[in-house]
Parts: structure tokens; sequence; C-alpha cells
């Protein structure tokens, strides 16, 4: 199994990230197998959907909906609504696996690798990136 662990910057408001290309340049020249993609994080998650014409946007709008940044959360240290970041794994986990076929991931047409991050605390995210052949 090959490793690899890489660092983003979400910043300081709810964000989805495409991770797409940085998934397919580890999976490269790697043959067949699974890309398993994971976030060691409490308050991240990972989520293939399609990007760019308004869904990722959806999704930080449906999680709004669903988790609101107030004051009705246990877990109360950090910015307000912080506790709603660690429930949001319970509905996009840590975690995604992608077939790579031939070196190259074998998503759908409109299917993007992407980190989805609400809290607001924590502006850099690692994900690592494993490949294991098939």
């Amino acid at each position: 199994m090959d490793s690899e662990t890489r660092a983003y910057r979400t910043g300081e408001r709810d964000v989805v990230r495409d991770l797409t290309a940085d998934c397919a340049e580890f999976a490269a020249g790697r043959g067949d197998g699974l890309l398993h993609v994971f976030v060691p994080h409490a308050t991240a998650g990972l989520a293939i959907l399609e990007t760019g014409a308004g869904s990722d946007d959806d999704l930080l709008a449906a999680l709004a909906d669903l988790l609101p940044a107030d004051d009705r959360w246990r877990h109360r240290h950090g910015s307000r609504g912080h506790g709603r970041s660690h429930v949001m794994p319970a509905l996009v986990p840590p975690y995604a696996t992608i077939p790579v076929l031939g070196g190259r991931l074998a998503l759908g047409t409109w299917q993007s690798v992407c980190l989805v991050d609400l809290n607001v605390d924590n502006a850099v995210r690692e994900v690592r990136l494993s490949f294991l052949r098939g």
C-alpha cells in the first residue's frame, strides 16, 4: 500500500474544496486498485458530488439547514455553533473509496472528490491518500 498525506487550507468559512485533481495525480500510473481518501479530523468529511454547477453550494446550504451554526449544540468550545462540525461527519463521512482502473480514477462524468469543512476554527486540514493495489 502506498500512502501520502497532504495539507489543505480551508479558510475561515464553510467550504467544499475539490480534491479530484490531487487524487488523480496520486493515482496516476499505479495500475488497477482502490484509492482510499481519509480525513483524520473529527470535524471534516469527504463527499463525491458534482461541483461548479451549484451542487457544492447546495450541499453547504443543506448542511446549514440541518446543522445550524447556533447555540443549540452541547459541544460548545470554539466559535458559535462549533458543535455542528462534530456532528457533520455522521452525515458527510471522513472517508471515500474510489476505484482506479489503469491508473485513472473511475469516477462518473460529473463526480468530484471533495473535502467538506464547516469548522472555521481550524483553517488547515490533512487528507491521507492511500492506494491499495488490485
